[in-house]
């Protein structure tokens, strides 16, 4: 090991920057890192099932190669010999790819996604794929082939979804970066689970292909870390124009790379604890009102108020079955009995839809979408919680009360949400606590259209001005016990 690099369980703990740092200055090598991590995921993956298919000889002949590279000093990307797994939703080029359904138990694509080019190219080793519920449906991560992935601060609750599996190898230290997509919370539901940060950009920030509709927002692709300053690392690599996607920005992805620092005073934040007039937690949202002295403390102006989203449900619940028949029904065609019956509710419901239907929703999500632009000639931000509930039995497929009032679908407790995907805004959850289980807790700032770089910036200053201390779980402390631990992985 080279002089002055820290020990191997340290590697793990170190945040994306600083093991970037370690490389390029050659106080750990990338053979170090990736045996750091390779070993952690020996340790805890078996527990909580996060990483469904590990590609580790590869993985070890990559970080050879980009050692290889360093020594003849060749250029280097700015993830140069950082470990990732790639969500099961994402095609990776040789590597097995399941979308968490037995109808592609065995698929092996011949082209990566294009965020996973990107994310190699900029020098990220991939190590796996993270665990995700079947084709993304639901904010529970379970499947037939794998299993749940289970919470690793209770491995007797769920980690949410979709991106759960990435939620959680975050969090127990098995990679420093990680990449997810969201239609309905699918990177910031996890990430409020599990303790770390999702962040889902504005439409077309990051470039998705290959997509069955390349015109399509309501869902996106972006970057999960444990840090607000990881996450705009991972941005700067993954945003950029691509004509493959026609609605990407072609804004320089490399502004995400800059300093986050920024001076706060005057900015004008809206505060909705209470979001929407939905059921919540009541501990979450206390715990998310005791953030507004952090924000007032930087020196923002606060105030009480949110969008007028009458309507939200009907449109996201519309489009979104929409969307189910656009990427889903050709392939479940024949093969209704392969999949879980929340994707076949979402395909007969798409199904029964009408053009008049589909025009109702397109007009409603452009109001939605035009009051609250009338809410943000007011203020820069707006503050809400991430989730309406806490992390939930992992056996259950989903919350069917809140408090007082009942969860008609499996995605009704997923509202705050949600709504908030109708509104073409960059959204991002950021740890702001632990309840007195341990349990994680995150609170969600959503910016202007396209001002994803400032949403950065004040998602960064609340995280240091909170100064939240890193929990680390230990998987092996939970209940996993009582239930059995999850076993069906893949490695080679």
């Amino acid at each position: 090991m080279p002089e002055g690099a820290p020990p191997q369980t340290d590697l793990c703990a170190m945040s994306a920057l600083e093991l970037a740092r370690a490389i390029r200055q050659k106080a750990a090598s990338v053979r170090e890192v990736m045996a750091a991590h390779l070993d952690r995921i020996d340790r805890d993956n078996p527990r909580v099932n996060a990483i469904v298919t590990l590609v580790r000889e590869r993985a070890l002949a990559d970080a050879a190669a980009a050692d290889a590279a360093i020594a003849r000093a060749d250029p280097i990307g700015p993830l140069h010999g950082l470990p990732i797994a790639h969500k099961d939703l994402l095609p990776t080029r040789g590597i097995r790819t399941t979308f968490g359904s037995p109808i592609h138990r065995d698929l092996v694509p011949d082209d990566d996604a294009l965020i996973v080019e990107r994310v190699r190219r900029a020098g990220a080793i991939t190590i796996g794929k993270t665990n995700t519920p079947e084709f993304g449906a639901g904010s529970q991560t379970f499947n037939a082939i794998f299993g749940p992935t289970l919470n690793p601060f209770d491995t007797t609750k769920t980690c949410g979804g979709s991106s759960g599996g990435a939620a959680v190898a975050l969090a127990c230290g098995m990679m420093p970066i990680a990449d997810g997509s969201d239609m309905g919370g699918s990177l910031r539901n996890p990430a409020s689970f599990c303790g770390v940060v999702g962040l889902r950009p504005s439409p077309g920030r990051v470039p998705v292909w290959p997509a069955a509709n390349a015109w399509a927002t309501l869902s996106v692709d972006g970057p999960m870390a444990r840090t607000v300053a990881d996450v705009a690392l991972l941005l700067s690599v993954m945003a950029g124009a691509d004509a493959r996607s026609p609605l990407s920005l072609a804004d320089d992805p490399h502004t995400f790379a800059g300093r986050l620092e920024r001076d706060l005073r005057g900015v004008r934040v809206a505060w909705a604890p209470r979001f929407a007039g939905l059921p919540f937690d009541p501990l979450i949202v206390a715990m998310v009102d005791a953030q507004r002295r952090i924000f007032e403390a930087l020196g923002c102006a606060v105030e009480d108020d949110e969008p007028d989203l009458r309507g939200a449900d009907d449109v996201f619940k519309t489009l979104r079955a929409h969307a189910f028949v656009t990427n889903l029904r050709d392939v479940v065609h024949g093969r209704r009995e392969s999949v879980k019956e929340e994707i076949l509710w979402e395909l007969d419901r798409g199904e029964r839809l009408t053009s008049a239907d589909l025009a109702r929703a397109e007009r409603g999500r452009t109001e939605l979408y035009h009051r609250f632009l009338r809410l943000m000639d007011r203020y820069d931000y707006l503050v809400l919680p991430v989730t309406q509930v806490l992390p939930f039995a992992v056996e259950q497929r989903y919350p069917t009360r809140i408090g007082d009032a009942a969860m008609t679908t499996y995605i009704d407790w997923m509202k705050s949400c949600y709504f908030v995907s109708l509104l073409a805004a960059p959204a991002i959850a950021v740890p702001c606590g632990f309840t007195n289980e341990g349990l994680p807790v995150g609170l969600q700032i959503v910016g202007r259209p396209r001002d994803d770089w400032g949403l950065l910036q004040i998602a960064h200053a609340f995280e240091q001005a909170l100064n939240l201390r890193r929990r680390w779980p230990d998987p092996a402390a939970g209940r996993e016990a009582e239930r059995g631990t999850p076993q069906r992985t893949a490695f080679d």
